[in-house]
């Protein structure tokens, strides 16, 4: 076995061209140097054949660490793990081969014999070499995972906070990321369900796969992200994170423009704060302009509630969520009492003694233009300020 390993070292300049040569032209991603480039596969397919002769020498290796480092720098360059590991089975065979013409033409006697041993040796030495190097990149890998997720989740963060990332303000943040400008955009807030804890495990994989691109950032209590959608993948993807949440979760309206994403966070957190704590519920904040002007200033919201509805909401409860139902549905129909009396199951003019009442209570008349756009604000005012308390 020895003869033959120095035999093999004779021939090895020889063995490495004719290596690459068939590698180059059995794989398609080593004819482009884009990913790997020509003088680097070389020089590995070079340390490597060293490495395996050496190795059935007996002799120590300069190229001990070579299937680690390549498996490594492969993983680095974004070569598929497959192709990596073909290279190997081209270059083992092609050793063998050579090795077992020699023995049948010129090769003294009792080398065919020395062959058996170095089959074994040398498949072995191949299968621990591959192991090595998919561990190597499947390691490699893995860090550039999550060095990725770090860096989406810095992107993300500064997204949603409006901060900038030195040169990167929110257009070139959106781009890194890969959210379209073409789209709609839309802010997701799930509560953590203990201290960094996700409520919305997978959703970035889930989305994407629905066609939607997503970006995400993990706090201690809150899993945030930007979504990147055509107006149409909305219910779908309101769909999928209903059925993703295990916690609390709120949802911004859409908006266009990434300078608006701060502001789609709030409205998000908003809608999320509306739901009873433990409940496991995705809600999505209006979509009413007046409801996001409301929400940007909550204490200012509440004074205006108390001072429009004071006498209102000194009433018991059950009178006092008759009005302000009645006068929610009034809204809702566009001040139609007959079709307000038939959602509420009772008689129009029930409906406009209702109101009457409300008009005698507050000193405002749903009939009159500035009346009826403090009675509107307040109540959206109100049912936030009540929301917020659950």
């Amino acid at each position: 076995m020895t003869a033959l390993a120095a035999w093999a070292e004779t021939q090895l300049t020889r063995l490495i061209d004719e290596v690459y040569a068939a590698v180059c032209e059995r794989i398609e991603l080593y004819r482009d140097e884009k990913v790997v480039p020509r003088a680097d596969l070389h020089r590995s397919i070079a340390v490597n054949l060293r490495y395996l002769v050496d190795a059935l020498a007996g002799t120590p290796s300069p190229g001990r660490g070579a299937p680690q480092e390549t498996g490594s720098r492969r993983a680095h360059q974004g070569a598929p793990l497959p192709e990596v590991l073909q290279v190997y089975r081209i270059a083992c065979a092609m050793l063998w081969d050579l090795l077992v013409r020699h023995a049948r033409t010129a090769a003294p006697e009792g080398t065919t014999e020395a062959l058996v041993d170095v089959a074994s040796l040398l498949w072995q030495i191949t299968d621990n070499h591959a192991i090595q190097v998919t561990e190597a990149y499947r390691a490699a890998s893995a860090e550039l995972l999550a060095a990725r997720q770090r860096r989406r989740s810095a992107l993300a963060g500064a997204l949603l906070s409006g901060e900038r990332m030195g040169d990167a303000g929110p257009w070139e943040a959106g781009r890194l990321l890969g959210l379209s400008l073409d789209g709609v955009l839309v802010v997701v807030a799930g509560e953590t369900r203990g201290p960094a804890e996700e409520s919305l495990a997978g959703i970035e994989g889930r989305l994407a796969r629905l066609g939607v691109v997503s970006a995400w950032q993990l706090t201690p209590s809150v899993q945030a992200g930007v979504v990147s959608l055509r107006e149409e993948q909305y219910d779908a993807m309101l769909a999928l994170v209903r059925e993703v949440a295990l916690a609390r979760t709120g949802v911004s309206p859409v908006y266009r423009s990434l300078t608006d994403t701060p502001r789609a966070l709030h409205l998000a957190r908003t809608a999320l704060a509306g739901i009873t704590p433990g409940r496991r519920e995705v809600r999505a904040f209006s979509a009413s302009p007046l409801a996001a002007f409301v929400a940007r200033d909550p204490d200012e919201g509440r004074r205006l509630a108390n001072e429009v509805f004071g006498p209102v909401l000194d009433l018991l409860a059950e009178e006092r969520g008759v009005l302000l139902e009645t006068l929610r549905e009034y809204f809702a129909a566009g001040g139609a009492s007959e079709q307000v009396a038939q959602v509420m199951h009772c008689h129009a003019n029930t409906i406009r003694n209702r109101l009457r009442r409300i008009r005698e209570l507050t000193g405002r008349s749903p009939a009159d233009p500035r009346d009826l756009a403090e009675l509107v604000t307040a109540l959206q005012a109100l049912e936030l300020s009540s929301a917020r308390r659950h």
